[in-house]
């Protein structure tokens, strides 16, 4: 049987122009404090655009068959990490982290996802056999962040001092914390915190501190790695050649992260769109829920499809536009 393998021309095509894109995009949006819904789709298109090409390069330059397995695992991978994207919105609530700090985090997220799917991707199914234990624990994580979005009033408001935050309570115990923001920093040196500071917002002494955007970044990525367990058996099901398959998981995530701006731009407009994205928080962790049961447990009979779970996301994230504009809330 024939094999795409691992053409060298190929390797430096995908990630010359993995790097150069996202150069640019980071590059683009260095000056920038808020990103909007207009940015956002312009860089969407971007995504998309980029992933199409690299799907014409493959046709012309070897043949359709193996640029239509490509594609069939760029289009799977999209629908899977759909969920993600609602995840990342919960995660960026529960912290109050700006957008052009969440530009960052997000993409600091990419270089550990172009990692760590590569790993998955070598490793191949084997790797995945502890799957649906690790679905049960994310989704209670998804089911009690749906949870704290509910209750929190002031959820997706800047947050100064992150001494009782979930995260701080959890990893403060593992590392030295440093319980504010500094800029945009992921790590602080103990030098560079005032001394009338320091006594109170740092979890213990160290020459180094983990800042609240560290630990943002340390959740984005868990959640990444928690959907990797279910989105990357499944291309490789579909797609069976490593680096085709590889290709299209990051051309997917690449062009996932952006959407999630066009999504969270939405919800600072439509005020019922953050009640949509509870309600698809607790369809997610329904959703793991039985899919982990599926396989540790016994069948259920219970399968929702890729393309059922990206109509649900759809059509709720639509229900909660549609909503805003026919209620919207009085001043």
């Amino acid at each position: 049987m024939e094999h795409f393998g691992f053409p060298v021309e190929v390797i430096i095509v995908f990630f010359g122009v993995i790097a150069l894109s996202v150069y640019f995009d980071l590059v683009s949006h260095r000056n920038v404090r808020e990103i909007s819904i207009g940015n956002a789709s312009k860089w969407c298109a971007f995504w998309i655009i980029i992933a199409l090409l690299f799907y014409v390069y493959l046709w012309v330059r070897f043949d359709r068959h193996w640029a239509d397995m490509y594609l069939a695992g760029y289009l799977l991978e999209k629908s899977l990490s759909v969920d993600n994207l609602v995840v990342f919105i919960a995660i960026f609530s529960s912290f109050g982290i700006s957008s052009h700090l969440q530009h960052r985090i997000l993409y600091w997220g990419i270089m550990g996802a172009l990692a760590f799917r590569a790993v998955f991707v070598v490793i191949g199914t084997g790797l995945f056999y502890a799957a649906p234990w690790v679905g049960f624990l994310f989704a209670a994580f998804v089911a009690w962040s749906g949870v704290q979005m509910l209750r929190d009033k002031s959820s997706g408001m800047e947050i100064e001092d992150y001494t009782h935050h979930w995260s701080v309570n959890w990893i403060g115990r593992m590392m030295p914390v440093y319980t504010r923001l500094h800029g945009e920093r992921f790590f602080v040196k103990d030098s560079e915190i005032p001394s009338a500071q320091s006594a109170g917002a740092i979890t213990r002494k160290g020459l180094w501190y983990a800042t609240p955007a560290f630990l943002c970044l340390v959740a984005v990525e868990a959640s990444d790695l928690a959907f990797a367990f279910d989105s990357v058996p499944a291309v490789i099901s579909v797609t069976e050649e490593p680096l085709l398959v590889y290709a299209a998981m990051i051309f997917a995530i690449l062009g996932l992260r952006t959407l999630y701006f066009v999504i969270a731009a939405l919800t600072e407009y439509l005020v019922h769109l953050k009640k949509a994205v509870v309600a698809l928080l607790f369809f997610i962790a329904v959703k793991m829920t039985v899919q982990s049961w599926n396989h540790a447990v016994g069948d259920t009979g219970i399968h929702i499809s890729p393309q059922v779970s990206v109509l649900i996301v759809i059509g709720t994230l639509a229900a909660g536009v549609f909503a805003s504009l026919l209620l919207p809330r009085r001043r």
